[in-house]
């Protein structure tokens, strides 16, 4: 395959893995809930210290970031990783209306008022990243810094799927995603499949389980490009804050060639991170490095 980052150095190797200790983690872990125009909206947090909100993607619940809650709380930082509306314990409210991304974004803003806090940093992965990267540029007064796992900018993402073959096949999933009565083709253990921890899998279970298939797939509907694809071009609005970037260079879903151009979109400084050997789940493939690089990152 070419170069996706034409002509990029090569990532340097990761560093030694550090095992994040999660004996006690359970017990430790608040569950709290916030409300967005009625819609009630769970969190997990853990930690106190500086806000950092948390933001899962599909098919994924808040313990996607055990590994990140406990390595952020340890180090001074509070860490509130909410479930998406339609996930797990939080409110799925019916329709596709209801998931537009003014209501995300809103559901985002309530997490942190339900800490008390007036801004945070935010950390977000697939979805949660879409999310994460329009908050960034819609309510900017309430990020101090914006960190994205594996969801390109939107600019990005539409340049290499009009323009590149093997991300449009990569993107086969979505079109089957967009279509009506996509959902009733789901089931909680299938979508569990890709969790490769079998002590975390029986979770994934119970917690889709408790989901709802077709708010999931609202976001599929709502806000994934669908054909004929065309390039969006440049934001509207640039991403002032600082932004870190990770991206597992397997991912089979989202190709590491909807990176290059990100630094045009974005005003604050850019730190991208590459992590070979790692997939799309890259906050679990590479848990100790992402963590390490997260916090390695945080502003202070």
């Amino acid at each position: 395959m070419n170069d996706p980052l034409g002509g990029f150095p090569k990532p340097s190797p990761p560093p030694a893995p550090v095992t994040t200790d999660l004996s006690g983690f359970e017990e430790s872990v608040e569950h709290r809930y916030a409300e967005n125009d009625g819609v009630r909206l769970h969190y997990a947090a853990l930690g106190e210290g500086p806000l950092v909100v948390m933001l899962h993607g599909f098919p994924d619940f808040w313990y996607t970031w055990r590994h990140q809650m406990a390595g952020l709380a340890g180090a001074g930082y509070r860490v509130a990783a909410a479930d998406l509306r339609g996930y797990n314990l939080s409110d799925a409210p019916q329709g596709a209306g209801s998931y537009g991304m003014r209501a995300l974004l809103g559901d985002v803003s309530a997490v942190i008022r339900a800490e008390g806090r007036q801004g945070a940093t935010v950390v977000g992965h697939d979805w949660g990243g879409a999310i994460a990267w329009q908050f960034a540029t819609r309510v900017p007064e309430m990020i101090g810094a914006l960190a994205v796992l594996n969801l390109p900018h939107l600019s990005g993402l539409t340049r290499e799927l009009a323009e590149n073959p093997e991300q449009y096949e990569a993107s086969a999933y979505t079109r089957r995603f967009q279509e009506e009565g996509a959902h009733e083709e789901l089931d909680a253990v299938t979508l569990a499949r890709w969790v490769s921890d079998s002590e975390a899998r029986p979770r994934y279970v119970e917690a889709f389980e408790r989901s709802d298939f077709e708010a999931m797939l609202f976001y599929y509907k709502r806000h994934y490009p669908r054909e004929p694809y065309r390039a969006a071009g440049p934001p509207e609005a640039r991403v002032g804050c600082p932004v870190l970037q990770i991206h597992g260079l397997e991912d089979p879903y989202l190709l590491p060639g909807a990176l290059n151009g990100t630094w045009e979109w974005v005003d604050g400084v850019l730190t991208l991170v590459t992590v070979p050997g790692a997939g799309h789940f890259v906050q679990q493939d590479a848990a100790d490095l992402v963590t390490r690089r997260i916090l390695a990152w945080l502003p202070r």
